[in-house]
């Protein structure tokens, strides 16, 4: 009993990096509205980002793209090496081509633009903390504009695409379409009106035949590979 009330009142601890003091504060105000997620330290730079996480061993960070010294995509690397089992939400001021490139390259958690809904920052944040990977819609959205379907598809690359859509059921068609939308578990299961047990189970399903560790990766081999 003891063991379940402790897992239940469990705190996310945090750090935030990012260089823009306003923002620093106000993510930090925002974040500690919520329950069970508490910032635990801030950084204005990577360096010393690095630093404070080594030492801090939160359970997730909120890193900035656009840092002093380093950027938050190599920071991000460097904190998934000295850090494995913190998580990483990238945090991007638009959605520039080359920032929602970089950004999807880094191999973080998450990604998002920073106007998110603050309700929608503490899922993510829970979520990601527990193992989930996220996607923000916008983003996925600009990385279909990065990767539009080619008029005139070579038959080697079009039997491959064939392929990767035929290891797909009807369902796992629809619930990839909600991936790159970056739609939760939660929200597949609403739209789809399953459980969300069925939804996860659709999602990891996915991941499986599509040889790919997590939602995000899927979301970006689907939008690369034309599957959806």
């Amino acid at each position: 009993m003891a063991t379940a009330i402790q897992e239940k009142n469990e705190v996310v601890r945090v750090i935030i990096v990012e260089d823009y003091k306003l923002t620093r504060v106000g993510l930090r105000s925002t974040i500690n509205e919520f329950e069970n997620i508490s910032v635990v330290g801030e950084a204005e730079e990577a360096l010393s980002g690095i630093e404070l996480i080594k030492k801090e061993t939160p359970d997730v960070v909120l890193m900035d793209l656009g840092l002093p010294n380093m950027n938050g995509i190599e920071a991000t690397q460097k904190v998934r090496e000295c850090c494995p089992d913190t998580k990483v939400v990238i945090l991007t001021s638009h959605d520039r081509e080359e920032e929602v490139m970089a950004a999807l390259g880094s191999g973080a958690n998450a990604y998002c633009l920073k106007d998110i809904d603050p309700n929608t920052l503490a899922a993510v944040i829970k979520d990601v903390s527990k193992g989930a990977c996220w996607l923000d819609p916008a983003i996925a959205k600009v990385a279909l504009n990065l990767f539009p379907k080619p008029e005139n598809t070579s038959l080697s690359s079009a039997v491959e695409v064939s392929d990767a859509r035929a290891q797909l059921t009807e369902r796992e068609f629809e619930v990839l379409r909600l991936l790159v939308k970056g739609k939760s578990n939660t929200e597949i299961a609403k739209e789809l009106i399953v459980s969300v047990h069925t939804a996860k189970a659709h999602v990891c399903s996915i991941l499986q035949k599509l040889c790919v560790d997590d939602r995000v990766q899927a979301a970006v081999k689907a939008i690369k590979e034309n599957i959806i």
